[in-house]
C-alpha cells in the first residue's frame, strides 16, 4: 500500500469514528429527551387535575396540599374551554395578561392576548392536550417543553459545532505545519542533491575535454552525445538548486521550447512510439526554462510509461483569446486513468509502478501552479484509450514587461 492509500484509508477510519460519536451522542440526548418528556406530561398532567381538585374542593386543609402541589410544577401551561377561549395560564411572561380587566386595574402588566394566542397556537403543534373535566364543564390544558428541554434538544447539536469546529482549525494548524516541514524538507534535500551532483558533473565535463583532445573526438557522435547527456545533468542540478527560491521568468515562444525539449526526448525512448507536435507559433509566455523543462519531462515518461508496447503522443499548443491564455495538451494513447483518480495522481506519493516513487505529477503541478501561476489537470481519460494532461498558462505575448514571480 502505497502512502496516500495508507493516508486515505486513515482518514476513512477517522471520518467514520466521528460519525459514531456524533450518532452516538444523538440518539443519547435523543434518550434523555423522550424521558424528560414523560416527565413534564406527567407533571402537566398532576397540574391539570390539581386544578380540578381545587375547584371542586371545599376542605381547607387539602386545599392547601393541592395547592403546594400545583405551585411545585412549572410547566408552562395553558387551559382553554370547551369553545378555545383561554380561561387560564401558567409560567409564562409574567408581565403580560389576557385580561384586559386586571390589565386596568394592574399598570404593571400589559394586556397582549396576541402573545397567549401565539403560545397557545404553539402549544398545540408540539403537544396533544390534557382533557380536564370541572364542574361539568369540560376545559383542555396545553402545555409546552420547558427552557431545559429546548436546550437540551439543541445541545448536540451545538456541542457537535463546537467539536468540529475546534478540529477543523486543529487540523488545518496541524496540515499548515506539516506542509512547512515537508518543504523544508524537500527543499533542503533538493540544494543538497543539487550540490552533490556538482563535483561529478565537473569531472564528467574534463574527462570529456580531455577524450577530445587525445583521440582527436571534436566530431565524434558518440562523445558529442555523451556531452548533450552530462549538460542534462546540469539541468538536472540546476533545477534542484532552484527549488525553494523565486526563479524568474522569461517571455519565450511556448512552441519552441517545446519543440526543443521533444525533440531532444523523442530520440531517448523506444522507436515504437512515435511524437507529434502541433500548434500556434507565435503564444508567448513567462517560463524559467529549466524547471518548464522538468514538467515536459515528467508529463513525456508518463505518457511513455503508460503506453505498452506500440502507441503515440501528440503535443497540442493552442489558445484562448477571450481568456488571455495558451493551453498545452499532451495526449498519449496509454492505458488510461480511471475518472475518480483525475486528482489523485497529482498526490505526493501517488503511483501505479512498483518502482515509483509518485513524485513526478506532484512536482509537476507545484511547477506549473506556484512557480509559473499556471494550472494542470487530467482534461480526460478512457481506460485502454489514453489520457491527455492539459497545462494552462498567461500568454503574454502582448504584454511588453517581463514575468517574474
Amino acid at each position: 500500500m502505497n502512502p496516500y492509500q495508507q493516508k486515505k484509508r486513515w482518514k476513512y477510519l477517522l471520518l467514520a469514528f466521528a460519525v459514531v460519536i456524533a450518532i452516538g451522542s444523538l440518539l443519547y440526548t435523543r434518550y434523555l429527551v423522550k424521558n424528560i418528556e414523560r416527565s413534564e406530561r406527567t407533571r402537566a398532567q398532576v397540574w391539570a387535575i390539581s386544578m380540578r381538585q381545587i375547584l371542586a374542593s371545599d376542605d381547607n386543609d387539602f386545599l392547601n396540599y393541592v395547592i403546594a402541589v400545583r405551585d411545585s410544577l412549572t410547566v408552562p401551561a395553558i387551559v382553554t374551554d370547551g369553545k378555545g377561549e383561554i380561561v387560564l395560564q401558567r409560567g409564562l411572561d409574567t408581565t403580560k395578561t389576557f385580561i384586559k380587566l386586571e390589565a386596568e386595574n394592574n399598570k404593571r402588566k400589559k394586556y397582549d392576548p396576541a402573545y397567549f394566542k401565539e403560545e397557545l397556537a404553539y402549544m398545540k403543534g408540539q403537544h396533544p392536550p390534557i382533557k380536564l373535566q370541572v364542574l361539568g364543564e369540560e376545559n383542555f390544558v396545553y402545555y409546552k417543553d420547558s427552557p431545559l428541554l429546548t436546550q437540551l434538544r439543541l445541545f448536540p447539536y451545538v456541542q457537535l459545532t463546537v467539536i468540529a469546529i475546534f478540529l477543523l482549525m486543529a487540523y488545518t494548524a496541524f496540515s499548515s505545519s506539516r506542509k512547512s516541514e515537508q518543504d523544508q524538507v524537500w527543499v533542503g534535500l533538493a540544494k543538497e542533491t543539487a550540490h552533490q551532483l556538482g563535483t561529478p558533473i565537473s569531472s564528467l565535463i574534463a574527462w570529456i575535454e580531455l577524450m577530445k583532445e587525445k583521440f582527436n573526438a571534436e566530431d565524434d557522435v558518440l562523445v558529442a552525445e555523451m556531452e548533450n547527456d552530462v549538460k542534462r545533468l546540469e539541468i538536472v542540478a540546476d533545477r534542484f538548486s532552484k527549488i525553494g527560491s523565486k526563479p524568474v521568468l522569461d517571455e519565450h515562444g511556448v512552441y519552441a521550447v517545446v519543440k526543443d525539449f521533444v525533440d531532444y526526448f523523442k530520440v531517448r525512448v523506444s522507436k515504437n512510439i512515435s511524437f507529434e507536435m502541433t500548434g500556434n507559433p507565435h503564444l508567448k509566455a513567462g517560463l524559467n526554462i529549466p524547471l518548464f523543462d522538468w514538467v515536459l519531462e515528467n508529463l513525456l515518461k508518463n505518457a511513455v510509461n503508460a503506453i505498452e508496447g506500440k502507441g503515440s503522443i501528440k503535443v497540442e499548443i493552442s489558445g484562448n483569446k477571450v481568456k488571455n491564455q495558451i493551453f498545452i495538451d499532451v495526449t498519449d494513447t496509454g492505458k488510461g486513468i480511471s475518472r475518480s483518480k483525475f486528482d489523485t495522481v497529482f498526490q505526493p506519493g501517488y503511483t501505479t509502478r512498483k518502482r515509483g516513487w509518485g513524485l513526478g505529477l506532484s512536482l509537476t503541478k507545484r511547477i506549473i501552479e506556484n512557480y509559473h501561476n499556471g494550472q494542470i489537470f487530467v482534461k480526460d481519460s478512457e481506460i485502454g484509450k489514453g489520457t491527455t494532461f492539459r497545462i494552462v498558462l498567461k500568454n503574454t505575448r502582448n504584454d511588453n514587461k517581463t514575468k517574474t514571480r
